[in-house]
């Protein structure tokens, strides 16, 4: 099976930057080890959001992220915040 490529925005590389040593390696390891395998793992998220998924990263944070199948890559889209805040 062959594995997504991840590919972040400009506004995830700065999210990233502002995460907790701890919350990166986490970070690091659901990308490799989770949506990278099977991205529809996440969550579908509807309304304004509709066409993107969410993995929870913490307890008030979200990975929230595209899936683009043809290309068999990822887009993350965010990674701290709680869809609109």
């Amino acid at each position: 099976m062959k594995r997504y490529e991840i590919v972040f925005t400009k506004q995830a590389k700065k999210d990233v930057d502002l995460l907790m040593p701890k919350l990166k390696q986490k970070l690091k390891s659901i990308l490799e080890n989770v949506i990278a395998v099977d991205p529809y793992a996440g969550k579908k998220l509807v309304g304004e959001l509709a066409g993107y998924y969410s993995y929870r990263l913490s307890y008030q944070d979200r990975i929230v992220y595209q899936i683009e199948a043809h290309k068999i890559r990822v887009i993350i889209l965010r990674v701290r915040t709680h869809y609109g805040d």
